[in-house]
């Protein structure tokens, strides 16, 4: 019987495709309750009016499915007739929560910008993280004020 030799050839290892290098970018933390948003905007030649923002390798429109949601991302660059390309690294709470912590962060990623922003972003709103959490349970209470029933017999 022959030995079937086998020809071992080294399969060229392709070259994985990075990401475009991108031009400078602002960034700024957006949070609400539990929910944190790294935001980057990148400032350039992005048309007005259309907004290229990308939440966790993901469209917003996809990421964000209800049009409330999207629109409560694009409110500051509506509110300055502005529009910046932006990518977003989004964790924690649900999606209402995530909007804002979003909108949040492009507030101020705007104002770090162009500190002129700043009166009209603020006035809206859009700068203040609001910080309501749930409380936390404690032991002996069935929720965190709770308390255990009391029977007599």
């Amino acid at each position: 019987m022959e030995k079937k030799e086998k020809k071992i050839t080294k399969k060229a290892a392709t070259p994985k495709v990075a990401a475009k290098p991108k031009a400078k970018y602002i960034e700024a933390v957006g949070r609400r309750k539990t929910s944190v948003a790294r935001v980057r905007v990148y400032p350039g030649n992005a048309k007005k009016g259309s907004y290229h923002i990308e939440v966790n390798g993901v469209s917003f429109d996809k990421y964000l499915p209800l049009s409330r949601h999207r629109a409560t991302v694009c409110d500051p660059f509506k509110a300055l007739d502005i529009s910046f390309e932006t990518t977003v690294a989004a964790s924690g709470g649900g999606m209402s929560s995530q909007a804002e912590a979003i909108r949040h962060g492009i507030a101020r990623a705007i104002v770090k910008h162009n500190p002129e922003y700043r009166s009209k972003i603020k006035a809206l709103g859009y700068l203040r993280r609001d910080p309501r959490m749930v409380e936390r349970k404690k032991f002996g209470s069935r929720k965190a004020r709770r308390p255990q029933q009391w029977r007599k017999r």
